[in-house]
């Protein structure tokens, strides 16, 4: 091992991962929601978050759109 090294020739690593991570957010769910999406994922052996994420992704690839009265939901 070295004494010294010289890190002004160092290349900035940029790991082929990048352009895939998440962007993280914060959502207000209901309970009922996330008790829901915890046994799915019991049930399946993954992870409740990851489970929501491929439920999201899935309904905007296929374009779809809610059928839930507005009304009811309220402004949250």
């Amino acid at each position: 091992m070295r004494k010294e090294y010289d890190f002004k020739t160092l290349k900035k690593a940029e790991p082929k991962y990048m352009k895939r991570l998440k962007q993280s957010v914060t959502m207000r769910l209901d309970p009922q929601v996330i008790t829901y999406f915890k046994q799915l994922a019991k049930e399946m052996g993954i992870a409740y978050q990851p489970l929501i994420n491929c439920v999201l992704r899935d309904y905007a690839n296929h374009g779809l759109r809610p059928t839930n009265n507005w009304d009811e939901l309220g402004t949250e």
